[in-house]
């Protein structure tokens, strides 16, 4: 079961996952053995994933991202799993999802610039023979940008 304090650790990790354990015990008002206990249980339950690094896109030189709405030739196995594996293999593509609505997947593109970004879509991504239709939306600017999820769902006594 968690409680109060494991969701003050997660919220303290979303924003600083380079925090010590003496750094989680102070925002937390924990001594640092238990902090240390309490994330250790998280990280085994698979509450926390992984830790990352969040990188600026401009400073090493991404300035152009885009969503790109992706409909399918068709839904068969083989056309998804060679899509899939397009996804997985693209470091271009840094996120994928799945979604209803007249698409099948919105991709999530980075690109050097918009002339990298024409031939990721036209040559790679057109060019996998997969792709029926899809329509680009370029990103003019970012206005919001977290990785840190809601906590509201993640109550005490759940586990």
């Amino acid at each position: 079961m968690y409680d109060e304090f494991d969701k003050s650790l997660l919220d303290v990790l979303q924003h600083a996952g380079k925090s010590s354990a003496q750094d989680l015990a102070e925002r937390t008002h924990l001594s640092a053995t238990p902090c240390w206990r309490r994330v250790k249980r998280m990280e085994e339950d698979g509450v926390i994933e992984k830790y990352v690094a969040v990188l600026d896109p401009r400073k090493v030189g991404l300035h152009a991202t885009a969503f790109v709405h992706v409909s399918l030739t068709d839904h068969t196995e083989a056309t998804i799993a060679r899509f899939d594996a397009f996804v997985q293999a693209s470091d271009q593509v840094t996120e994928c999802y799945s979604i209803t609505g007249e698409a099948d997947f919105v991709l999530k593109v980075m690109a050097t610039d918009p002339e990298d970004l024409e031939s990721f879509i036209m040559k790679e991504l057109l060019g996998l023979g997969v792709v029926r239709a899809s329509m680009t939306n370029f990103v003019l600017r970012r206005t919001k940008d977290t990785h840190a999820l809601p906590l509201h769902g993640f109550a005490p006594g759940r586990g």
